[in-house]
């Protein structure tokens, strides 16, 4: 059983930046693609951006670059750098594999985009 734990959400300003982490049990990590995903209020959740088990990251047309993943496979972790925030960028970030979104999602991190 994978278990996912995000954090580093918070309130920033628009133009501000904040890195999100994910921690995820188990020693598949390591072999899958995992991607970070959003929720808004009102909305169905998002896929932002995915990173290929070999390090390889994709972006959904509204984070291309701004938001930057990554992978720590001996931490099992993955990061998303999220710069030049927007007020649209505000939602609950979840971490999961890719695609497919096989585990149980975590309770995710709330990011807040406000003047």
């Amino acid at each position: 059983q994978v278990q996912l734990v995000e954090s580093g959400g918070g309130l920033v300003q628009p133009g501000g930046s904040l890195r999100l982490s994910c921690v995820a049990s188990g020693s598949i990590f390591g072999v899958r693609a995992m991607g970070w995903y959003r929720q808004a209020p009102g909305k169905q959740r998002e896929l932002v951006a995915w990173v290929t088990a070999g390090g390889f990251p994709n972006y959904a047309d509204s984070v291309k670059g701004r938001f930057s993943i990554s992978r720590d496979n001996a931490k099992n972790t993955i990061y998303l750098q999220m710069n030049t925030l927007k007020p649209e960028d505000t939602a609950v970030y979840y971490c999961n594999d890719w695609p497919g979104a096989h585990y149980t999602w975590g309770q995710g991190t709330q990011v807040t985009v406000s003047s």
